[in-house]
């Protein structure tokens, strides 16, 4: 809840409590979970390397006990403090490892956040992931995560010029924002008036 909130350092001060107490009773699955979310919120500090340690010893957990939805879960996970370090080919390698346990399991949501992170570095190859992601949102119903596609799409789009393109995406990007009063809200408005202010200039 804490880390949520945004509370982050305070969120690692019960998860260390946790994490004693999960190894305490042998409870091994609690154990993965929380060190997946101490790495979670290193990584909001952060502090990506240490965030791959956590991410990392729950990955070793996950697999032992077959659980095909938390290591996906964790994949994306390093694939994310991996691309934050700057290696995008390593972070694309556990991108598609985790896009494969999530389309074997039908886990749709989990799906489409990883096609969204996949094709990094490769504008042509990641618009084609986005184009899969966004109907699996849409289909389920995520709104937020379809704004968090959208966004992409526009970057995109504004890294090759087609700026039209790129605030079309956005006005949905902040109108999606609206709907579910997403914390991007006041960001992503701030990125539709700097594209537009872009095109501006471009058209002078």
């Amino acid at each position: 809840m804490y880390d949520s909130l945004g509370d982050r350092q305070r969120a690692l001060g019960y998860y260390e409590q946790a994490l004693v107490i999960h190894r305490e009773v042998g409870d091994r699955v609690g154990e993965a979970a929380t060190l997946n979310n101490t790495g979670a919120a290193q990584h909001g500090l952060g502090n990506l390397r240490q965030a791959l340690e956590y991410y990392e010893q729950a990955l070793i957990i996950r697999r032992q006990f077959r659980d095909r939805v938390g290591e996906a879960v964790t994949l994306n996970n390093i694939g994310n403090a991996y691309d934050g370090l700057g290696d995008r080919q390593r972070a694309l390698g556990y991108y598609e490892q985790a896009l494969v346990i999530h389309r074997e399991v039908g886990d749709r949501v989990g799906e489409a956040a990883t096609l969204v992170y996949d094709g990094l570095g490769d504008r042509r190859r990641a618009l084609v992931f986005l184009e899969e992601a966004l109907p699996i949102r849409r289909e389920v119903g995520d709104r937020a995560g379809e704004a968090v596609t959208r966004y992409k799409f526009a970057m995109v789009h504004r890294a090759e010029g087609d700026l039209d393109k790129a605030i079309g995406e956005l006005e949905l990007v902040v109108e999606l924002d609206r709907q579910v009063e997403h914390p991007d809200l006041a960001s992503d408005t701030a990125m539709l008036e700097q594209v537009r202010q872009e095109r501006a200039a471009a058209q002078k």
